[in-house]
């Protein structure tokens, strides 16, 4: 793997996963002390219903490298990600989804690849899940080609390292699950480099999914479009003097 990283955030939405948080906050404990001299890890509650935010309070009291964000009430899978970028402190963030489909201890792939690139993305090369959420993710990956022309493999996959500093003023508008496309879009306009490597898909085992309800999917295309649009836009000139109300990340 090398050197470990200097620092590390790493962080996780969770939305009634009260069967799942310990153990994903457990298994980050295992692997993170392997790969950075300093980390933490952000528990991003999102507005769950469930005991998964008081079991998620529980851990970070007992240990002062676990933190949780806390969501009233949810804002979406994007605004889950865009709380833990925000909360993110140290100097590379990683994150994954809290429903234990995915093995943090493969982060090492990842920072292996750090040498040739700036952000670093995982692709399930066997995807655990039904066939219509594989075909569905099929299609939306060859959508975003052609509307954005970004070639990532599985834009979707929850399982990402980038550096905290390519974020510096990055203003993310996606609510849904869009936001994965318009993180990765954003920072490739920027120059960032990105790299991918195969990481294992395990089956949920406990918790109900809901990223392929039929408002979750309907929200994302509607996203998607109006991301296509912004992007085709040329870059305003600067304005030193123009004050911004947009808040950045």
């Amino acid at each position: 793997m090398g050197e470990p990283l200097a620092s590390l955030t790493a962080f996780f939405p969770a939305r009634n996963e009260e069967g799942n948080v310990a153990a994903m906050v457990e298994a980050l404990r295992c692997v993170l002390p392997g790969v950075a001299a300093r980390w933490e890890i952000v528990v991003v509650d999102d507005g769950s219903t469930d005991r998964t935010g008081a079991l998620a309070d529980d851990l970070a009291e007992r240990d002062a490298r676990v933190r949780v964000v806390h969501h009233p009430v949810s804002r979406g899978y994007g605004g889950a990600i865009k709380s833990g970028l925000a909360a993110a402190r140290y100097d590379w963030i990683f994150y994954t989804d809290g429903d234990r489909q995915f093995d943090p201890g493969q982060i090492t792939r990842l920072i292996a690849e750090l040498g040739r690139a700036d952000v670093v993305v995982g692709y399930r090369y066997r995807r655990a899940d039904r066939l219509v959420r594989r075909v569905n993710g099929v299609a939306w990956n060859a959508l975003v080609r052609l509307l954005i022309g970004l070639r990532v493999r599985d834009i979707d996959c929850a399982f990402k390292l980038l550096p905290r500093a390519a974020l510096e003023g990055l203003v993310l508008e996606a609510e849904g699950a869009m936001i994965s496309t318009e993180l990765l879009a954003r920072l490739a306009q920027r120059g960032c480099r990105i790299a991918e490597v195969p990481v294992d898909h395990f089956p949920r085992r406990t918790g109900r999914p809901s990223g392929g309800s039929p408002l979750v999917i309907a929200r994302a295309f509607v996203e998607l479009f109006r991301l296509s649009r912004r992007l085709r836009r040329p870059l305003p000139a600067p304005q030193p003097e123009a004050h911004h109300h947009a808040a950045p990340l």
